[in-house]
């Protein structure tokens, strides 16, 4: 095989192989459970959803090992977290968006590394 063709090959694998990575879009009003991912020490993970004003995003968590959490957004360059916890197990709540924005769960693990599992659903805003 040529070097050319070894390149295509390779690049056409990788992009099988993120494709295959991509979780898909989080639907409004369907739970998104996952129930288990497995962080290495220090790893982060985000999950992440379109939100518009008013929309509610119900949210929980649960660690094996103390870890760092937030619910953020991007603003330009900035980061914006409404939500943080430090070394924390466990949590829930509802977040209710006031911008149109991405926003994201946020995980980061200690030196242990951790395995979480959470749940999303996002809502239409209250009528």
């Amino acid at each position: 095989m040529s070097m050319r063709a070894g390149c295509v090959a390779s690049t056409a694998l990788a992009a099988l192989a993120i494709a295959g990575c991509a979780s898909p879009p989080i639907e409004r009003d369907v739970p998104h459970v996952v129930p288990r991912v497995a962080l290495s020490p220090y790893a982060t993970h985000e999950a992440c959803v379109p939100m518009r004003p008013g929309d509610r995003l119900d949210w929980s968590y649960e660690s094996s090992t103390p870890l760092a959490f937030d619910l953020h957004y991007r603003d330009g360059n900035a980061l914006l977290a409404p939500i943080v916890r430090s070394d924390s197990q466990a949590d829930s709540g509802t977040y209710e968006a006031r911008l149109a924005e991405n926003y994201c769960l946020g995980f980061e693990a200690g030196a242990a590394g951790a395995i979480i599992g959470y749940r999303m659903l996002l809502r239409s805003p209250l009528r």
